[in-house]
């Protein structure tokens, strides 16, 4: 039995993870109502909520494993908020010398991109990696509030970067488009349900030059060319046609990322899969577009769940029992640990 730790930004979980039959169960605390009145995360108190909402959870876990301890601990070692990822691994470290198992950092980034694959182990533990290498090449789409990566896994623990953003992350963009339009945080969640009343097609928003060279996202000017639009309309306006504008800026942002999905395809054709992970890959019209790619490229596609969509510990744990053999024990908290890295630090590999 192997017990995941996520910590990295506001939400706190846990999961059990057993290599014979997958997850065993995960638990989560959401913190979304606490920062909401901030429009954001507040650091301090994501870490403080932290402090007590792990311990409590941890309670629920005793009761579920009773006299059995678990075999080892994976904990978010980065990237993340510093003070939130010293929570996960403070906590990994205690429960370590308590039950006399060893505590390993595992990169948060790396755990999303095994994420949509989480359903192969729990359908069928004794044939994954069978299964998994039978999709490899893999081509993947990292979407969330922080970072917006397209990547390729070749094999467990090799997964190399093909494109990045510039600027804001896709998640970052929907939100601070949808405070732009006078919405509360987070504000994904409302564009989509607003935005399936809406006409599309209604403004056309930038969604990024069509030019083969251009392997990166950027989402920069499509949130100014909102801020440009809305001041030229007046309240009236922009209320009116609330539905209409989420529709067309979340459009563009899904344009954005497809676009570039169809950029890396053309440019290698040998992909046997594609995937999809991160807390915007909740979003249905990403879903739906890139459903829709897959189909056109005759490719499988592999979406995470929604409740492995956001930040959880199910792929923490995944990620840490797929590549423990490259893991480093208590590894410090590195809060801009790249994708392309495991929880190592560089001088000590």
């Amino acid at each position: 039995m192997i017990l995941g730790i996520e910590s990295s930004c506001d939400d706190s979980a846990l999961a059990l993870f057993d290599p014979g039959t997958g997850v065993r169960g995960h638990w989560m605390s959401s913190q979304v109502a606490l920062h909401e009145k901030y429009g954001g995360v507040v650091p301090d108190l994501a870490s403080r909520e932290h402090l007590n909402n792990l311990p409590a959870m941890l309670g629920l876990i005793q009761g579920f494993l009773g006299e059995t301890r678990p075999h080892s601990i994976f904990y978010t070692a980065g990237p993340g908020l510093a003070p939130c990822l010293a929570m996960g691994k403070a906590m990994a470290q205690a429960l370590a010398t308590a039950w006399y198992c060893p505590a390993y950092g595992v990169n948060h980034l790396r755990a999303h991109a095994y994420s949509p694959f989480l359903d192969f182990f729990e359908h069928s533990p004794t044939d994954f990696v069978e299964r998994f290498y039978e999709h490899l090449p893999h081509l993947g789409l990292l979407a969330s509030g922080g970072n917006t990566l397209l990547y390729e896994i070749s094999a467990i623990g090799t997964i190399e970067i093909l494109a990045e953003t510039r600027d804001d992350a896709a998640g970052e963009a929907i939100d601070k488009g949808a405070k732009l339009l006078g919405l509360p945080y987070p504000g994904g969640p409302h564009i989509e349900k607003l935005a399936e009343c809406g006409d599309s097609g209604y403004q056309k928003f930038p969604i990024g030059q069509n030019r083969q060279q251009d392997m990166f996202f950027s989402f920069s000017g499509l949130k100014t060319s909102l801020r440009y639009y809305l001041e030229a309309q007046t309240e009236e306006e922009v209320r009116q046609n609330l539905c209409h504008l989420c529709a067309s800026y979340q459009e563009a942002v899904v344009q954005g990322l497809a676009l570039r999905i169809k950029q890396a395809i053309r440019r290698n054709r040998r992909f046997r899969s594609l995937g999809l992970c991160g807390g915007v890959a909740q979003n249905r019209r990403l879903r739906a577009v890139l459903t829709g790619i897959s189909e056109e490229q005759n490719l499988p596609f592999f979406v995470a769940r929604k409740e492995y969509c956001g930040d959880n510990a199910a792929m923490i744990a995944l990620a840490g029992y797929l590549e423990r053999a490259a893991l480093y024990e208590n590894a410090p908290v590195r809060p801009s640990l790249p994708l392309t890295e495991q929880s190592l630090p560089k001088d000590q590999r």
